[in-house]
């Protein structure tokens, strides 16, 4: 994989101002030119390039003020701290739109809350916390329960809004409220948005961003302070823009998207930076696809993953929310750390052998592993058309299942989209 050195450009372009919302720009200092390390990784076939980004000769808008070209994910941080210009490695107070937490670090964040906050403090918002039991469920464990025992008493305290209580009825039955896995459940309930900051709890909460937001996990002393602030002190990430073209062949899935990519960069190739997805494969993709691609950016080292918000992205919210969002996208002309580009129609399936998510090999040259059990489920592989897929190769095969298989899908309404008939282990 080809590397290169990119020097930004120290000259500023004017933009229209309803690009960020913002009634004023000014002009910002540029980045200190940086290397990109070249990537030791291979593959059977190279079917990607790393590049410098154009650097073609910008052209003044009619109006507005003079300022630097953004990425997606550097508008989310602008917007959200009240700054008309941002650039990678400014650190800003950011306002949070939505936080979420779950029953293994909520009770933490919720003690840290109370402690620095006061015993009888309020949440800034209980419309915007978002809480969702899903680790220690369906247990008989006295310190599992006590966990969700405190998330319950808290939002009964708090009167959180959204709250989905697992409330275990017996025989493995949930509360009708309950949803399900956090990530999934996020958006099937209407909680990502494009142009928002979310966090989370939880390093998978990078899935959100397949709606065109900031999305990121963070720890319990930051929930613990967002709870009552609102605010979060971040880093603005340098962006890394993976741009995909080709029609999607039917054997493939967002899961090989993603292992081609963490295989070409490693798990530690965008450590805190954020991964920017486009082209027309990514164009092309679902929103649970687009789920699946943001869900794995962590297992690079990502801060956050995004993809840019279409037609399929507002459709997907019709149903789903009447909060009014704002969507950004990133200038044509944002400077971005390194463009990787790859050609999907030569992408064949691909694995990720132990012990690395980044020990990427085709599937073919696993032909002759045996395999002893079977999972098919989790925030990246339990939702809907994770089970199509499935159903898929089980029909296509024309043989029956031999070894352990637990299917664990994601949500109740993965449940009850009518694909899995059998859901005794699960519900």
């Amino acid at each position: 994989m080809a590397s290169s050195i990119i020097s930004p450009p120290s000259a500023t372009f004017i933009v229209k101002k309803k690009e960020l919302g913002r009634s004023a720009f000014s002009s910002s200092s540029s980045p200190s030119p940086f290397s990109v390390p070249k990537c030791n990784k291979s593959a059977a076939k190279k079917i990607v390039s790393a590049m410098a980004p154009q650097q073609a000769e910008r052209m003044p808008a009619t109006t507005g003020s003079v300022r630097t070209a953004m990425t997606l994910t550097e508008k989310i941080f602008a917007r959200a701290s009240e700054k008309p210009q941002l650039s990678p490695g400014d650190n800003v107070w950011v306002n949070v739109d939505t936080l979420m937490t779950h029953d293994i670090s909520g009770p933490g964040s919720i003690g840290i809350f109370k402690r620095e906050f006061g015993p009888d403090a309020k949440v800034w918002d209980r419309e915007k916390v978002v809480i969702i039991p899903d680790h220690y469920i369906f247990t008989a464990d006295k310190l599992a329960n006590r966990n969700v025992d405190i998330l319950r008493d808290f939002c009964n305290d708090q009167n959180i809004k959204y709250f989905y209580d697992i409330k275990d009825l017996g025989n493995f039955k949930a509360n009708p409220d309950y949803k399900g896995v956090c990530h999934v459940a996020l958006a099937q309930e209407g909680h990502c948005r494009p142009g928002e900051v979310l966090l989370g709890t939880d390093s998978h909460t990078c899935t959100a961003g397949a709606f065109g937001q900031f999305a990121t996990g963070i720890g319990n002393t930051d929930a613990g302070f967002v709870l009552g602030t609102g605010k979060l002190l971040l880093k603005v990430p340098p962006t890394l823009k993976f741009i995909m073209d080709g029609e999607m062949p039917d054997y493939l899935l967002a899961k090989d998207l993603i292992l081609q990519i963490i295989g070409e960069i490693s798990v530690a190739g965008a450590t805190y930076k954020s991964m920017e997805f486009a082209g027309t494969t990514v164009e092309s993709l679902t929103m649970e696809e687009r789920m699946t691609l943001c869900n794995m950016v962590i297992e690079a080292g990502g801060k956050n993953g995004v993809v840019p918000a279409d037609s399929t992205t507002f459709k997907y919210l019709e149903d789903k929310t009447t909060i009014p969002y704002e969507p950004v996208y990133s200038d044509a002309q944002a400077r971005f750390l390194t463009e990787y580009r790859f050609d999907i129609t030569k992408l064949e399936p691909l694995v990720a052998k132990p012990h690395s998510p980044d020990n990427r090999a085709l599937a073919r040259e696993c032909k002759d592993v045996k395999i002893d059990r079977v999972y098919i489920g989790s925030c990246t592989g339990g939702k809907t058309e994770d089970f199509m897929a499935v159903a898929k190769v089980f029909l296509a095969s024309g043989k029956k299942v031999k070894v352990p298989t637990f299917l664990v899908p994601a949500t109740r309404k993965v449940c009850n989209a009518g694909l899995i008939v059998e859901t005794s282990l699960y519900m």
